[in-house]
């Protein structure tokens, strides 16, 4: 089971290491601004809705130029 923590949008700034290296050993965050909750952050090993669509170091050595890839959209 995964561990989640709740800790404010200003801790998650001044603090963003830590809460990298947390996400590393399997913790999630939910992280709140005003007491509302804004976003989730965890691991993406633990999303299950995460897929790979495309590997673009597969189409050039080095990936592909993020504006290229917009101009053609």
């Amino acid at each position: 089971m995964q561990n989640k923590l709740i800790i404010g949008l200003r801790e998650l700034r001044e603090n963003t290491e830590k809460y990298i290296k947390g996400v590393k050993k399997g913790q999630s965050f939910l992280v709140l601004r005003k007491s509302e909750p804004i976003f989730k952050i965890c691991s993406i090993q633990n999303e299950e809705n995460w897929e790979e669509v495309i590997d673009f170091t597969k189409i050039k050595k080095g990936g592909v130029d993020m504006d290229s890839v917009l101009k053609r959209l």
